[in-house]
């Protein structure tokens, strides 16, 4: 808390009155172009490597930037997760989703090890808040890397996309640069974008391209971002000789 109260010292000091120009010209018409799922990793900080401000972005933050699928939700009971894409896509209009993962999270090495029926038994799971969000919410991601690691990480991967009937194909960490809980990382995040288009109040957005998914996975240990390519069908490093051919593919595949 002391290094918290002396940051804020330092904001109003410093950067306070910038901010509030800031917030006055977005006030009224603020325009946010995406909404970002990522970890709630203290190492993760999205508006910095993406070099985002104020209005740019609705960020949504949790254990392994998870989105729950639909399947799991009756009546009125949800998370924060589908409300954010509601009122992101829906009430805000927002054309974009993003879902970003990164290195060592340590809620996808935890998913690694819940492999353990022992660690992963319903006993354990009700002592654990943090095991029971994984087991109930990234089996599938973890369904699927066991799928991977049955071929010995070689063969691709088939995800859906935006609807049931469009699908993609992804081979995880092709070069073997990565960690194995790094690639369950990279297949969480392919995971996820799955479970949004679950959402039946997303369905017509979906179908008729106004609305588009897309993962990012951020290195911490070398600040590097990536981009899934669905026409490479693998995660590319975004530099200055790949960022003008991934914007072509997105124009692409999106508009």
């Amino acid at each position: 808390m002391d290094r918290i109260i002396r940051g804020i010292i330092k904001y109003h000091h410093h950067t306070r009155l910038g901010m509030v120009e800031q917030f006055k010209r977005v006030r009224d018409n603020p325009a946010p172009k995406a909404v970002f799922f990522t970890c709630m990793d203290s190492r993760m900080i999205p508006t910095r490597f993406t070099e985002t401000n104020v209005g740019d972005m609705f960020v949504v933050r949790n254990a392994g930037n998870l989105i729950p699928h639909s399947q799991h939700f009756v009546n009125e009971a949800f998370t924060t997760e589908p409300a954010a894409l509601e009122l992101g896509c829906i009430v805000n209009d927002i054309k974009h989703v993003i879902v970003c993962g990164h290195s060592d999270c340590k809620a996808m090495n935890l998913l690694h090890s819940l492999q353990d029926e022992e660690y992963a038994s319903v006993d354990n799971r009700r002592i654990s808040p943090l095991r029971a969000w994984l087991c109930r919410h990234a089996d599938t991601s973890l369904e699927k890397f066991q799928q991977l690691k049955s071929t010995n990480f070689t063969e691709p991967l088939t995800f859906q996309a935006e609807t049931p009937m469009r699908k993609f194909v992804a081979y995880i960490d092709p070069d073997n640069k990565f960690s194995i809980e790094d690639k369950l990382s990279q297949i969480n995040c392919l995971q996820q974008m799955q479970n949004v288009a679950s959402y039946g109040f997303l369905k017509r957005r979906l179908e008729t391209h106004d609305l588009h998914l897309h993962a990012l996975w951020f290195d911490i240990y070398t600040g590097d971002v990536y981009y899934f390519s669905r026409q490479r069908k693998r995660f590319v490093e975004i530099n200055d000789l790949t960022a003008r051919p991934i914007l072509k593919e997105i124009r692409r595949y999106y508009s």
